[in-house]
């Protein structure tokens, strides 16, 4: 297939075009910048100049592609309707231009919400609707239009997507750490994250893009969840610093922006995504990856 994806730069999404191309398929990466361009074409694909806010690119991109993965976002945390209101434009763009074709649409979406009596399952659906809602409601947005003759299927990749090299949530972590002297987790540090490999999300996204039906919710998830507590303690290990609890009532003012995620008890089981896709988790786990050191090189 000759597929468009978004975000084709970034962490994930670097990864699903080495998954793409490994498999036969030809991609086109949207970039934004000069770096982003080559990084991409380093890799065999081809380039579409723009970014999320160039509706214009993004339509002419799911116009020439067989299927579009978006996974770009702003991640703008601390403006985050800026990010609600672009993501929602470019999911609108996409599932306009891809309506009534039967051609595939896979979506980046989230697990930062926890499902009453048990882990959250590919089933459970997501609260966020509107614009004004997280992520714009995009997922609930792009599902609608699987009854409009779009392949859509939301992959909600787990909070931490770790490995070499990642600098989103856990490294953000691991400096907050360093510029406050302790590894913090809130309150008894029970609560948990769900995490998965990085070479596992991207497996299942392309396993996504080639298997999964309309309206179908993939869950990119290895470890239903790593108790914030035990984040912290290997966090700590590796920077030789101790782990302490925060107090709830102090956790915005010790971890800013990223309290809000760190907080939260969310589990999540991707047994559906297993064996719908044949897909099994193999990569190492988050602790493993603490261990390896990758996040404390300075």
């Amino acid at each position: 297939m000759h597929v468009f994806v978004t975000g084709a730069s970034g962490w994930i999404g670097s990864a699903t075009v080495d998954e793409l191309l490994a498999a036969g398929h030809e991609v086109v990466g949207l970039a934004r910048s000069d770096a982003s361009a080559a990084a991409i074409e380093a890799k065999g694909a081809r380039v579409r100049r723009g970014d999320l806010d160039d509706l214009d690119a993004i339509r002419q991109g799911a116009e020439s592609a067989d299927a579009v993965i978006h996974l770009a976002n702003k991640h703008d945390f601390d403006n985050p309707a800026v990010s609600n209101r672009a993501e929602r434009a470019a999911v609108q763009t996409i599932a306009d231009v891809l309506s009534g074709s039967g051609r595939p649409f896979l979506l980046a979406s989230g697990l930062a919400f926890p499902a009453p009596g048990g882990p959250l399952t590919e089933e459970d659906r997501s609260p966020a609707h509107g614009p004004d809602s997280p992520r714009g409601g995009s997922e609930n947005l792009a599902l609608e239009y699987a009854e409009r003759g779009v392949n859509t299927v939301s992959v909600r990749y787990a909070a931490t997507v770790h490995g070499d090299g990642d600098h989103g949530f856990v490294a953000a972590l691991v400096a907050i750490a360093r510029a406050r002297g302790v590894a913090g987790y809130v309150g008894d540090g029970a609560n948990r994250w769900p995490a998965v490999h990085l070479s596992d999300a991207a497996r299942v996204t392309r396993l996504g893009l080639e298997k999964a039906p309309a309206g179908t919710v993939l869950h990119a998830v290895g470890e239903q969840g790593v108790p914030t507590r035990e984040m912290a303690e290997a966090i700590g290990r590796g920077l030789g610093l101790p782990a302490v609890s925060i107090a709830p009532q102090d956790a915005a003012e010790h971890f800013g922006w990223i309290s809000r995620f760190y907080a939260l008890d969310v589990h999540a089981t991707s047994a559906r995504t297993q064996e719908l896709l044949g897909w099994t988790p193999s990569g190492p786990s988050l602790i493993q990856d603490l261990e390896a050191g990758y996040y404390f090189r300075t």
